[in-house]
């Protein structure tokens, strides 16, 4: 039965483990609002779940500093409420810090960390008043281990989310609200594409790769059971636990080592 307590907002919907939460969402008959930079895309995948549930497309460009508000403003506008919050925009900056110029940085880092917090919090309100209200950060497993060489500031961005996801679950427990920091290692979608890595990302074993569907899967669980942190896939359960008991100048050395066979360090 469809779900009538609220909509799932999901930012960067149009692709990767962003499609794979939406349609895990209607599966469960949770009425959708759907954003992303990509309306063609966007308008394709609600035409696919309007079979489901409900779906509203509202196209937005996170990386504009006036788009949470207006994204915000949009979804008032249209009667929408929204019980859950998906933080899943997203993308990397292949390269050393310096390789890239500062707007390039900037744009990223208002996707990543200003306009996650922004939306998070004008959209706190209404989901804090509906009882049971959920949010999903997409953060990742890089946020939980000592940073690689390359994409410089992807892991300080992602263990943002992983902090900003634990102060959000204290402060709102009062509300019933869960909130979760989910943190996957690699998954197939096309982020490896966006940031040019492809050919360099297909040389790791499959071992190490996890499928969108099981990480939307286990990110949407582990918010409805009030987990704070969810690490999809045992291989990586496994890595964090061994992470959690070495030394970081150990760590640190094997990702000094390995950093060219993940990231692009030029």
């Amino acid at each position: 039965m469809p779900d009538p307590r609220g909509h799932a907002l999901v930012t960067g919907a149009s692709s990767g483990i962003g499609i794979a939460i939406a349609r895990e969402y209607a599966r469960r008959g949770v009425p959708l609002v759907l954003t992303a930079r990509r309306a063609e895309r966007l308008q394709a995948l609600a035409a696919e779940l309007r079979a489901q549930v409900k779906v509203h497309v509202v196209p937005a460009d996170l990386a504009d500093p006036a788009a949470p508000q207006a994204l915000a403003d949009a979804i008032a506008a249209r009667g929408l409420p929204v019980r859950i919050l998906v933080n899943n925009a997203g993308y990397g900056v292949p390269g050393r810090y310096l390789k890239n110029d500062w707007r390039t940085h900037a744009a990223f880092l208002q996707v990543m960390v200003g306009a996650v917090s922004e939306l998070t919090w004008r959209l706190l309100p209404a989901i804090r008043d509906s009882g049971d209200g959920r949010i999903l950060n997409v953060a990742s497993f890089a946020a939980l281990v000592p940073s690689a060489d390359g994409q410089t500031l992807y892991a300080p961005a992602k263990a943002f989310m992983v902090r900003f996801s634990e102060s959000l679950a204290l402060e709102n427990a009062d509300a019933g609200l869960h909130a979760t920091a989910l943190c996957p290692g690699f998954t197939h979608s096309e982020f490896h594409d966006v940031t040019g890595t492809r050919a360099m990302m297909s040389k790791l074993p499959q071992w190490m790769w996890l499928d969108a569907d099981d990480v939307a899967r286990a990110g949407i669980d582990a918010v409805e059971r009030g987990e704070v942190v969810v690490v999809p896939g045992a291989v990586y359960k496994l890595l964090r636990f061994a992470t959690k008991h070495l030394p970081d100048r150990f760590i640190l050395r094997r990702m000094a080592k390995n950093s060219s066979r993940i990231r692009s360090t030029e």
